[in-house]
């Protein structure tokens, strides 16, 4: 009940976050219940229906990614002492923070449900009845075990996902961390730079780990899709989920490492933009732009990494069907939309994160004397300096990864 009365209560941004977050879960849910009813439908066609299944492992990834972004967002759940001394502490409110999660994936997973029953013709009196009978099997009876199976895999890996992202964490000394303010008055010394309470600079923030295996997971992940691209007659040419029954599994499994290796590889990437920043003898504003870049490298470099993937994934499509007009189906468009309006708004949701995290250290350089004009300047800075690396690197990996099925 708790978790229903902060959701009734939270502001309408949260609520547009949640609702998008119902809207994802509906959209992944729609897919693995067309992917059943074609099999209901074609039990002749077991590869090409277990394919498909396959394929909702993408839209399913990127749902849950977004449903982390938000529940680690969430106002309502974020530490307070008011909360703290209601008996609400940190294990308290990542509960909080599943149970709503577990409540847009659920809301979404039956908005699911409904359209799915619709379109088979199994729900009447509404427009487009039965608008899909074929293709999701109707006329056949429906395994009531498979369907709940089926959409309750978004709301639980969403909230198993969001707990492990909320799970309190001690430090090495023993303490727990669960005071917000600890954190933004560590944000604002490390952003600001000097104070530290000897008098001597702040140290650096270590560089993520991780780049090296990133780039061999991207090498591996190329080296798949080239080698599953041509068979043993030497065919190539690679048809996207519009055509599943000649799609190869192991190119999708290829893609799906390098996209790992991308998001593996983020955050290092995202720390390295600061530290070019700041190199060359920096301003005021390639300081703050470039420690902000340090300070918020996990936070936003992994979006930033999956984003990638999902826009390279895209160029590569180009590149495969310039010239030519492919047969891509609807279920090919929802997924696709579903994929990258996911990526896209895991990395807004991670920026609204980065930005609340150091609105501390912003209000004390303004308290400072720091011209509003210089913070707008260092957060173009750090857009520019993301731009530079990511788009390149975008380009590359969708092009090596479209060269072997193209050739």
């Amino acid at each position: 009940m708790l978790a229903l009365r902060l959701a009734r209560g939270a502001h309408p941004l949260v609520l547009l976050r949640r609702l998008a977050v119902a809207a994802a879960s509906a959209g992944t849910g729609f897919l693995l219940l067309c992917a059943l009813g074609y099999a209901l439908g074609h039990p002749q066609a077991a590869g090409s229906s277990a394919l498909r299944l396959v394929w909702c492992l993408v839209p399913l990834a990127a749902t849950v990614q977004f449903a982390v972004a938000v529940a680690r967002t969430d106002p309502a759940t974020r530490p307070r002492a008011a909360l703290f001394t209601a008996g609400l502490g940190p294990a308290r409110l990542m509960l909080l923070s599943a149970i709503s999660t577990a409540i847009a994936c659920t809301l979404g997973s039956m908005v699911a449900l409904l359209f799915f029953l619709h379109l088979r013709g199994d729900i009447s009196g509404l427009p487009l009845d039965g608008a899909a009978a074929e293709l999701l099997g109707a006329g056949q009876p429906l395994p009531v075990a498979a369907v709940c199976t089926l959409l309750l895999i978004v709301p639980v890996a969403g909230t198993v996902a969001g707990a492990l992202a909320l799970r309190p964490r001690t430090a090495k000394s023993g303490t727990r961390k669960g005071s917000s303010g600890e954190e933004s008055a560590e944000n604002t010394e490390a952003a600001v730079g000097p104070g530290v309470a000897d008098g001597e600079p702040a140290p650096p923030l270590p560089q993520p780990a991780g780049l090296p295996w990133g780039v061999a997971l991207m090498a591996i992940g190329l080296a798949v899709e080239t080698y599953a691209a041509r068979d043993a007659s030497g065919a190539s040419g690679f048809p996207l989920p519009g055509r599943l029954a000649s799609s190869s599994a192991a190119v999708l499994g290829g893609w799906a490492i390098t996209a790992f290796g991308l998001a593996l590889a983020g955050p290092a990437l995202t720390y390295l933009c600061g530290q070019l920043l700041q190199s060359a003898r920096p301003g005021a504003a390639r300081l703050l732009a470039g420690r902000a870049l340090q300070e918020e490298a996990r936070r936003i470099g992994r979006p930033l990494g999956v984003l990638c993937a999902v826009a390279s994934a895209g160029l590569a499509g180009l590149h495969l069907y310039s010239g030519a007009a492919p047969r891509v189906g609807p279920l090919t468009v929802l997924g696709g939309t579903l994929v990258a309006g996911c990526a896209v708004l895991t990395l807004a949701t991670a920026a609204i994160e980065a930005r609340q995290s150091r609105s501390d250290t912003t209000a004390a350089l303004l308290k400072l004397g720091a011209p509003a004009s210089m913070l707008r300047g260092a957060a173009g800075l750090r857009a520019l300096a993301l731009l530079a690396v990511f788009g390149p690197l975008t380009w590359l990996v969708g092009t090596l990864a479209a060269a072997p099925l193209t050739g």
